[in-house]
């Protein structure tokens, strides 16, 4: 028997995946899917030779015994399971099987009894009858212990893999708005050296929230990111840069990747408004559901000639970090008209803060 192993130097960080991992076994799909796997083991024993009985009455008794066995271990994690997640690893695997066993021989007893009340079973097959109902559990619990550790030790490779992916597109996200801003500030200094201060005061944010671009934040934060971005490109553009902000007065407390709007913004800003003859307006607005939180964004389509790099790599950076932090629930899409670009944006609501 053995449980997950993580590698060196990531314990911590698979501790709390571990965690993560552990079934909630008082949800109702886990419940169905434990009475099918069980139900599966009660047609193997029955189909097993034996002439003391015909198969139908073997599979009615075995399918009640087995049930009654995986039920209770069921309902006894669910009952400890605040506690079997501060258990380690190779204990949780330990304390997992001796509970399956120890299921298995009250319902074995109880099960001898009422088969022996009803002359199914003789006096001296007690013992045999216990052996073997606690052998088959012995083989039962060791193999989806097996199972259950190979399930861990591919999430974590999958998860180490994700981080990995995720860093690299950060480090690819990072420079771009960093040294447009960086040029903004430059400029201002000859012009109003207050208002360099001030650029010089948000670029320090910008900054900072790149450096910490793996984590989660919350939608506040995000959104006063976005703001600091828009007032360095403010002092850049002047009158060529209006802005239509749409935002609830309140707010949930609600967490997504960091630097996920300022790179749309970037985009709205150097392929719209930059590329306008005329004042172009940056439309933002933000809505809430039960469950999602939903962002469109629209800008102007822009008349002159796209700028040099189009903006495919900067969604596509998106996209594959939202994938990695919320899986199929985010969605990002475009479309585009002859006088407008549109990008909506859907995050689920979470509270749960992710260190990337």
């Amino acid at each position: 028997m053995s449980a997950p192993t993580a590698p060196s130097g990531q314990s911590s960080a698979n501790k709390v995946q571990f965690e993560q991992l552990l079934p909630a076994f008082c949800r109702g799909r886990i419940v169905i899917r434990v009475m099918v796997l069980a139900q599966a083991l009660a047609i193997l024993l029955a189909l097993a030779p034996d002439i003391s009985s015909n198969f139908w009455s073997r599979l009615g008794l075995t399918s009640l015994f087995v049930h009654w066995v995986a039920l209770l271990t069921v309902a006894l994690l669910c009952r400890f399971q605040r506690r079997l997640y501060k258990v380690p690893p190779q204990q949780l695997a330990a304390l997992a099987l001796l509970l399956l066993l120890l299921v298995t021989l009250a319902v074995s007893t109880a099960a001898y009894s009422m088969l022996h009340a009803s002359g199914w079973q003789r006096p001296a097959d007690f013992y045999p009858f216990i052996l073997q109902t606690l052998l088959i559990a012995l083989l039962v619990g060791v193999m989806g212990i097996q199972l259950f550790a190979l399930y861990v030790e591919h999430s974590w490779r999958l998860t180490a893999q994700s981080r990995s992916e995720l860093d690299a597109l950060q480090a690819r996200i990072r420079p771009h708005f960093l040294f447009n801003s960086l040029n903004t500030v430059a400029e201002l200094t000859q012009q109003d050296p207050a208002a360099a201060e001030q650029a010089l005061l948000d670029l320090a944010s910008l900054f900072r929230a790149a450096l910490n671009a793996g984590v989660q934040v919350e939608l506040q934060e995000e959104l006063a990111l976005a703001r600091q971005y828009l007032a360095l490109e403010q002092w850049r553009l002047g009158w060529r840069l209006q802005l239509e902000w749409l935002v609830p007065e309140e707010l949930p407390h609600t967490m997504l990747p960091c630097l996920t709007l300022q790179p749309l913004l970037e985009n709205a800003v150097r392929h719209g408004i930059e590329r306008c003859s005329k004042p172009g307006v940056i439309r933002f607005e933000l809505h809430l559901s039960t469950r999602y939180l939903t962002i469109l964004l629209t800008n102007p389509a822009g008349e002159l000639p796209p700028a040099e790099g189009g903006n495919g790599m900067a969604l596509q950076n998106i996209r594959r970090r939202l994938e990695l932090q919320f899986g199929d629930e985010a969605r990002l899409s475009t479309g585009v008209t002859q006088v407008e670009y549109r990008v909506k944006l859907v995050i689920p609501l979470t509270t749960s803060k992710v260190e990337g």
